[in-house]
């Protein structure tokens, strides 16, 4: 049976490569007790960049000492194939000299076994912070629109109120728009960028999405 190619919607996609098999059932029933994640283990490198191939996964857990396979090596391929993964670098072995090593080839972070839960779980949490995991396109979208309004707003030194009465919109409605609870309607967004003295193009182009 095939994999199928969207993690389960709102968990964090979590691919465990490492060759101790106790490990990976440990780290796997860790993650699974958080609720947060699916998880992959795999003990072969090749068996990880055939279940990528159908599925990238958002963050990988990758130990550093494969057998005859380098950690530097998987590294490369991994970012060859997949240049903005992340990748989170595990070791038993570690050392200043092979964390310089791993950090130029572009791995979010490191972590040395062994490690407390809390030490993963802020490791991770720092991941999907930093690549916005986690979260559905349409949730992105909401954030960035709504920090992006509520930045210009502030630029020009306007409360909620004013903003309010010039797009004849309610200050709860925006509010809700700059947390990113909410999305704008196309007549909302209309007055939101007639206010600011903007095109609606020019704000959805400001938010990079």
């Amino acid at each position: 049976m095939s994999e199928a190619a969207v993690a389960p919607a709102g968990l964090v996609d979590v691919a465990v490569l490492d060759d101790d098999a106790d490990f990976r059932t440990y780290i796997e029933d860790l993650l699974r007790d958080e609720g947060a994640y699916s998880v992959r283990t795999f003990g072969d490198p090749e068996e990880l960049f055939a279940s990528a191939e159908t599925r990238v996964p958002d963050i990988v857990l990758l130990d550093m000492k494969m057998g005859p396979v380098t950690g530097e090596q998987i590294l490369e391929q991994l970012f060859t194939r997949w240049p903005e993964l992340c990748i989170i670098v595990i070791t038993g072995y570690p050392s200043l000299e092979s964390m310089r090593t791993t950090f130029k080839l572009r791995v979010f972070d490191y972590l040395a076994k062994p490690f407390s839960l809390a030490q993963l779980r802020q490791t991770l949490g720092n991941a999907i912070e930093k690549f916005s995991l986690g979260r559905t396109a349409q949730d992105r979208l909401r954030e960035r629109l709504g920090h992006r309004i509520k930045l210009l707003r502030a630029e020009r030194d306007w409360s909620l109120k004013e903003l309010a009465a010039m797009t004849r919109l309610s200050v709860s409605q925006i509010s809700s728009i700059e947390r990113g609870a909410n999305l704008p309607s196309i007549e909302s967004l209309l007055s939101i960028s007639h206010a600011f003295g903007i095109k609606p193009s020019e704000l959805l182009l400001s938010i990079d999405f």
